[in-house]
């Protein structure tokens, strides 16, 4: 089994995924945060590194994609390769950040990689608005998230709104964590755990939105 866990920077992902494992004794994928060697550059210099950032995440992030289908272990995953593509690396185009050379070259690299990507069976998002973001990433005190600005975590959260709302991969449930604190409220956290039992025991009803993502490779002109 496969269960990820999504959501903006700050969204407490890491923190549940670590949760859920010990409660279902599931395995941890984490996201390739440590020793990444972009991660600090890149918020110092975004239109420098944002081609380097996003194709070493999308490495990393399909190399656990293979690690997953090839186990016979149920395994949670720290964020999904759908994310990688379809909200940071369009993000990043859209605010003219990533050149079209570069998001071209990447999302042809993305598309080859999905011929062999299965989703996950249930995907988790973490909704969280601005002040549970900016709260949390102050509270973790990550050098390098310290130049995050406002206007880029409002951009993904809008990115990420649609793409919640146009998931068609699998099941999906969505937690609304503005005033949920599990990692230090038993209460809270004993809640998301009962959230997650009924989403892997009951099917989610079909959402009717495809998932439509621009793509420049059908330009004509």
């Amino acid at each position: 089994m496969h269960i990820a866990v999504t959501g903006n920077i700050g969204a407490g992902k890491t923190s549940l995924a670590k949760k859920l494992a010990d409660h279902f004794g599931w395995e941890v994928l984490f996201e390739a945060v440590e020793g990444n060697p972009y991660l600090a550059d890149f918020y110092g210099d975004m239109p420098r590194w944002a081609f380097h950032l996003q194709l070493y995440f999308l490495k990393s992030r399909y190399e656990q994609v293979l690690q997953i289908q090839q186990s016979n272990k149920r395994i949670i995953q720290d964020r999904t390769i759908y994310e990688d593509a379809y909200i940071f690396a369009q993000n990043l185009y859209e605010g003219g950040i990533m050149s079209e050379n570069d998001y071209l070259t990447y999302k042809g690299i993305f598309d080859l990689m999905m011929t062999s990507v299965k989703a996950p069976d249930l995907t988790i998002y973490l909704k969280a608005d601005m002040p549970k973001l900016v709260s949390q990433i102050k509270q973790r005190g990550r050098d390098f998230e310290a130049n995050i600005s406002i206007e880029y975590l409002q951009d993904l959260n809008r990115h990420y709104d649609n793409f919640t709302e146009s998931y068609t991969y699998g099941k999906l449930l969505i937690l609304d964590v503005n005033e949920l604190d599990y990692l230090n409220n038993a209460e809270d956290l004993a809640f998301v755990i009962n959230q997650v039992d009924k989403a892997l025991l009951y099917e989610t009803p079909p959402r009717p939105k495809p998932l439509t993502i621009p793509s420049l490779f059908d330009k004509s002109e």
